[in-house]
């Protein structure tokens, strides 16, 4: 019993010619910051560096992913996915953080710039990224990681605008200080976009209920089956960014032969698979056994 749409495999192919493309641009960006004494292309660098290490974590995490379950991994290796997310995003706010130190020593000493190696090498990012963004539109849509590597590439295209911006300013009014002020924004960006994966791969290994489900709704349409008193000692947590565990007690309204009972178990299965998009579900049948009924169980 598993959603079709929900399990959508990413197009290994496009991940790898984005990732050969984005290393291609990082090395560019990060010589030609050098060669130019242009800071905001080595952020942009690190920006594009970013990709390339989510598009990376998404790779690897696909292909470990796929690994069986053994005895000892009895849920498999999916969450690899999701360390991996954890931990990119927060090697990403690091040097982030460090950039804006970089700038502000800029600011307080601005240093001239080659602005036309400037202007050719964003270019070329520009370029690379475009075609990156093409190639993984569509897998963003239903895998964290591929979103993850996606948003990414979109902050990357408009940051190499805004440096093809600031080379074009910098060549015919020598504004040196669009540099810095070039790579804060950028920073910026990189850290909005990280903030809302970290706070979204914490959520997941905290075993937290997925954002969009309302438990209320879910235990008042499992109560309305007529054959059920109460539910409670409900757990809801995703495993990875798309597969979602349910488990609960549902007490019924009289002793029942237990063909009925099966019966009324794969009935509320069903509501949940069907209106909730929900796939591994544990239901524990019982006739008044808890003395603690309440939705969630209060843990001592």
């Amino acid at each position: 019993m598993s959603h079709t749409h929900h399990h959508k495999e990413p197009s290994k192919k496009n991940l790898l010619i984005s990732v050969l493309l984005n290393a291609v641009i990082t090395l560019a960006e990060f010589i030609g910051g050098i060669f130019s004494n242009s800071l905001a292309l080595i952020s942009d660098a690190v920006h594009n560096l970013s990709d390339t290490m989510a598009i990376i974590i998404s790779y690897i995490a696909m292909i470990i992913g796929k690994k069986e379950s053994t005895t000892k991994n009895t849920f498999g290796y999916k969450r690899i996915e999701i360390l991996a997310a954890l931990f990119n995003a927060v090697v990403l706010i690091v040097i982030s953080i460090y950039l804006f130190y970089e700038a502000y020593e800029r600011f307080l000493n601005p240093e001239p710039i080659k602005s036309k190696i400037m202007f050719i090498v964003a270019t070329i990012g520009l370029l690379g990224n475009l075609v990156s963004v093409l190639l993984l539109h569509k897998d963003s849509e239903h895998n964290l990681n591929v979103k993850a590597a996606y948003l990414h590439l979109i902050g990357d295209t408009l940051s190499s605008v805004g440096v093809i911006i600031g080379s074009i300013l910098i060549y015919f009014w020598n504004m040196y200080w669009i540099d810095p002020l070039l790579t804060i924004i950028i920073g910026l960006v990189i850290i909005k976009a990280t903030w809302g994966i970290l706070k979204e791969t914490i959520e997941i290994l905290m075993q937290a209920s997925p954002v969009d489900m309302d438990l209320k709704t879910i235990r008042k349409e499992l109560e309305n089956h007529p054959d059920i008193n109460n539910i409670h000692h409900i757990h809801a947590w995703r495993l990875s960014d798309n597969i979602i565990h349910f488990q609960c007690h549902a007490d019924v309204v009289k002793n029942l032969p237990i063909k009925d009972i099966d019966r009324i178990r794969i009935e509320l299965e069903n509501i949940l698979h069907q209106k909730f998009g929900i796939d591994h579900i544990t239901i524990q049948m019982e006739l008044d056994t808890c003395s603690e009924k309440s939705a969630i169980v209060k843990s001592s």
